[in-house]
């Protein structure tokens, strides 16, 4: 490591040990952990379209068709990951050709006013924050 043992909270490690607790904290920070889960680009646009959808529901192609710069790959790892982070849920329908429609948990319905509010405070503040 080019710094030796300097850690970003601004002190240093001398044992593993201290590595350990910082990792400890690090794993048990809500920030870093649970914001880190929908944080990125493509997952704020998937639950944002999931909630606007009038029915709650959406099949993987109006996703994609909403979401144009979004590649398929990079989407379906979006919807894999807010699965398993228990913000979409994900029904498939024994038929031919498969069917699959995505919807927001109870617990992804839940981060929709916080959701909502940054979105809003983006709107009302974007020519402030986004200078080119």
């Amino acid at each position: 490591m080019l710094f030796g043992n300097l850690v970003t909270k601004g002190y240093f490690c001398t044992k593993k040990k201290d590595m350990a607790d910082i990792k400890a904290e690090y794993l048990a920070c809500p920030i870093r952990q649970v914001v880190s889960r929908f944080g990125d680009k493509w997952s704020l646009l998937v639950l944002f379209l999931l909630n606007r959808s009038e029915s709650g529901v959406m099949r993987f192609n109006e996703i994609r068709r909403l979401m144009t710069d979004c590649s398929q790959k990079m989407l379906s790892q979006t919807l894999k990951n807010l699965e398993q982070s228990h913000l979409v849920h994900r029904e498939v329908f024994a038929e031919v050709p498969p069917r699959v429609e995505y919807s927001l948990t109870e617990t992804g319905r839940s981060l929709m006013p916080a959701l909502t509010a940054l979105i809003d405070w983006g709107k009302e503040h974007f020519s402030e924050v986004v200078t080119d």
